[in-house]
């Protein structure tokens, strides 16, 4: 790795901690009646989505307000920052953990795909130079995120490769990620 360069890995493991396994069928018929009513009322499948934050610490940091907690996120260690907080690139990695291992569940369910000891390991890198403004030629932002999935499954290549290229599809996060956020400003 060049200097000047952060290499970030997340890993999430998912495990059944419910006593409540859903089926194939259960899944169907607990989603059955959203998605009919979103073919009937296409509008009603705008789901807003909101997230909060604020300067409510000292130094260069930003508090969001997380599920589990408040988050603080503060400057990198390839940044100036010291590591005592949070890196929102890191936290951009989990959240597209977060999605990609519901939505492989979802379709696995589906699919009638037996996964277990399943372990998502999200990799990707970005140039400390693009952000700190060293270099204009350089990329601000997370480099490609490359996800790596395992698990014990019977389930033929065939089958995986349908598994991965639909779950890939229905991620929102990842999806989203060919966008950047729009941004606007109010004066208070």
């Amino acid at each position: 790795m060049s200097s000047g360069t952060s290499t970030s890995a997340t890993t999430t493991t998912t495990s059944r901690t419910r006593p409540d396994v859903m089926d194939a069928a259960e899944l169907r018929a607990l989603q059955s009646p959203f998605k009919q009513r979103y073919r009937e009322q296409p509008e009603s499948a705008r789901t807003p989505l909101t997230a909060s934050a604020a300067w409510s610490e000292t130094g260069i940091t930003c508090t969001v307000d997380g599920f589990a907690g408040p988050v603080r996120a503060g400057l990198h260690p390839a940044t100036g920052g010291d590591g005592s907080d949070a890196c929102s690139a890191e936290m951009l990695l989990e959240a597209v953990l977060a999605c990609l291992g519901v939505t492989l569940r979802s379709v696995a369910t589906t699919m009638g795909v037996e996964l277990s000891d399943v372990r998502l390991t999200a990799r990707s890198t970005f140039d400390a130079r693009g952000t700190l403004g060293v270099d204009r030629e350089a990329p601000v932002g997370v480099g490609p995120v490359d996800v790596e999935i395992s698990a014990s499954t019977d389930a033929s290549a065939e089958t995986i490769d349908r598994l991965l290229v639909t779950t890939e599809r229905y991620c929102v996060v990842g999806q989203s990620l060919a966008a950047p956020p729009r941004l606007s400003f109010q004066r208070i």
